[in-house]
């Protein structure tokens, strides 16, 4: 359902037990191990010309590995959670490999890179090949997680039974009044993710509103991991791309006017449309139509990643994190030091605007 590249890079410290050389033989051997359980990384992307839909080939054409050098010293990087464009060239996408790339700094620390689509791994299955990939790189480790690949298990029924109208599947046309008869009060748990995406949402629709597009519907989509979701459930291990998406919805005009607790509540509310029925809904809506979400903003949420807690035989990484992305239409929130980070990126124009929003929110914030 999800189509994009996600680069990732993962810096670590100098290690005296494990210079460049070492540890690139090592990330080596472990790629080799870990392809065993995960044979369709080493397939090629194909389009299906008779349904028109994306399929992987698993045609053992292999996996790329990059190993690069950097003049650079890792302190000079900065600080590694600020949005940095260089970073780019570590976690280098060739048309068809989604291999990792391990790029050694002067100073002996290295990073390692990797960049993989939705369709192969979605945020839990990407933690879990990670956590696979470290284990595999000590010599006597089984894997962490033993991978579930049988994509069967989210395949439609047959035959397809959409039970649901999904109206995250086209251009919003909110009738007056709609948005505001749709929350009430709530008993739903408000978290820090349900606070910023709001946050996120409102900027973003306002960075974009005049006097003469006030009926113009704002669409947050938000990332929803499935697998808990089902009955019966996933199992944690399922590798491929476990996700929905869940909606919220409103005209620019009340995205101003409404009190920011009552977006805060529509965001928080929105996955507990995502049931066992109405996710065998959306999947058999896709086997019968052809379709993306339609929204103005999607919301994917690492917070709950553990990439940083990854132990490789040269230890655990000092940053691990998301790259930044051209895609004005996909926000990242990771964790911070002090609380969440949000990783957004818009048009020079549409960025000022943006900032002016949230300084209006807060006006002694720090943002970058």
């Amino acid at each position: 359902m999800l189509n994009f590249d996600v680069p990732t890079v993962h810096f670590f410290k100098a290690n005296p037990d494990f210079p460049p050389e070492t540890v690139a033989k090592s990330l080596k051997m472990a790629l080799e191990r870990v392809l065993v359980h995960y044979d369709f990384l080493a397939g090629r992307f194909k389009l299906n010309l008779q349904s028109g839909r994306l399929e992987i080939d698993c045609n053992s054409a292999g996996m790329g590995f990059v190993v690069a050098t950097s003049e650079c010293l890792l302190d000079e990087l900065g600080d590694f959670a600020y949005p940095n464009l260089g970073f780019r060239q570590l976690a280098i996408r060739t048309l068809d490999n989604l291999g990792p790339e391990l790029t050694s700094f002067k100073c002996g620390g290295f990073s390692i890179g990797l960049s993989t689509n939705h369709v192969l791994l979605d945020g839990v299955s990407a933690q879990n090949f990670i956590e696979n990939l470290a284990t595999q790189a000590f010599d006597d480790k089984p894997l962490a997680i033993f991978p579930c690949n049988d994509r069967h298990l989210l395949a439609a029924r047959s035959p397809p039974h959409v039970e649901f109208p999904h109206p995250e599947f086209f251009k919003p046309d909110l009738p007056a009044g709609q948005a505001r008869e749709s929350i009430g009060s709530t008993t739903t748990k408000i978290t820090v993710l349900s606070v910023v995406a709001a946050l996120i949402w409102r900027c973003k629709a306002l960075a974009n509103y005049t006097e003469y597009n006030k009926d113009r519907v704002s669409t947050l989509l938000n990332v929803v991991d499935l697998r808990s979701r089902l009955n019966p459930p996933l199992p944690n291990s399922y590798c491929g791309n476990a996700v929905l998406v869940a909606y919220s919805s409103a005209t620019c005009e009340d995205i101003e006017q409404w009190p920011f607790s009552k977006l805060v509540e529509m965001v928080a509310e929105a996955p507990k449309r995502l049931t066992d029925e109405y996710a065998k809904s959306v999947i058999d809506w896709l086997e019968i139509n052809k379709g993306l979400p339609c929204g103005e903003y999607m919301v994917s949420s690492w917070l709950r990643m553990r990439f940083g807690e990854v132990v490789y035989p040269w230890g655990k990484p000092v940053h691990s994190g998301p790259v930044v992305s051209h895609r004005k239409d996909i926000c990242w929130i990771f964790p911070g030091v002090d609380g969440a980070n949000a990783l957004v990126s818009l048009p020079a124009k549409e960025m000022e605007r943006f900032v002016a929003c949230f300084r209006e929110f807060f006006p002694k914030s720090i943002i970058n």
